[in-house]
């Protein structure tokens, strides 16, 4: 993975955490988080797990400049929160952002905001392509993130489409 690329997916989880959570539960291909969800892990073995990630599940791709991640926030403050404002956060340190596709989508019987945007991170000059989504109830918000470089994009983005469906509440 590209050092932009690492950068990126850095600030991303930094920006979703304050701190992770204490142990990755993962049973049969299925992690399962503290504050109350559960994502599938995508089942081909190209996607490893990010041990010191700040986010709840990081995963980088073995060969891909690619990663993901996948993190619940759990405070009714945050929770009560704008999309614009959830989206900004996320996107924290992303320049020259072309805005691809935004909208309200479904993912797995709820709503989510969603974006696909290219950019820069702040301290680099390779471009990075970035889809987000933001998922929230009355006390928590959640955000999947996946972030490439935009050659590699297309070819993983089956990965974590999966992953988004297979997100549900516990």
């Amino acid at each position: 993975m590209g050092a932009a690329l690492r950068r990126a997916a850095a600030l991303a989880a930094a920006t979703l955490a304050l701190g992770a959570c204490a142990g990755k539960r993962i049973v049969h291909g299925v992690f399962h988080a503290p504050s109350g969800y559960r994502v599938a892990l995508p089942p081909d073995g190209a996607w490893r797990i990010v041990d010191d990630s700040r986010a709840d599940l990081e995963l980088r791709h073995r060969w891909a400049p690619a990663g993901m991640l996948v993190n619940g926030v759990c405070d009714p403050a945050v929770a009560r929160r704008g999309a614009g404002i959830l989206a900004r956060h996320l996107l924290l340190g992303m320049r020259d952002r072309v805005e691809i596709e935004r909208g309200d989508v479904p993912v797995n019987g709820r709503v989510a905001s969603h974006r696909l945007l290219e950019g820069r991170m702040r301290q680099s000059e390779d471009r990075v392509r970035v889809e987000s989504y933001t998922l929230k109830d009355d006390r928590c918000v959640y955000d999947l993130l996946f972030v490439a470089a935009p050659e590699a994009f297309e070819a993983e983005r089956g990965d974590f489409r999966q992953f988004v469906e297979s997100f549900a509440g516990e």
